[in-house]
């Protein structure tokens, strides 16, 4: 399922997550922390893949489509929980 926000939208969500969530999506879902750290707008492509998220300039930091929720997803259900 793709879902379009803004690259801020995005960010906040990232720095709302408690400390070492990042890790436990990582390990959660099988994928290398960096990748995970790379959905949230991070730009280690050597240690991480590339997460399917596309950034338009814009306000508010951009537009970012993501291809694939599931990371967000996770962090969403991590938010709830804290």
């Amino acid at each position: 399922m793709t879902k379009t926000i803004t690259f801020n939208e995005l960010r906040q969500i990232k720095d709302r997550l408690p400390d070492g969530s990042m890790q436990r999506i990582a390990k959660d879902l099988q994928l290398n922390v960096e990748t995970v750290r790379n959905y949230f707008g991070g730009t280690n492509f050597d240690e991480g893949k590339s997460t399917g998220i596309h950034v338009e300039q814009g306000p508010n930091g951009g537009i970012v489509e993501l291809d694939d929720t599931t990371i967000l997803d996770h962090a969403f259900r991590i938010l709830e929980d804290a």
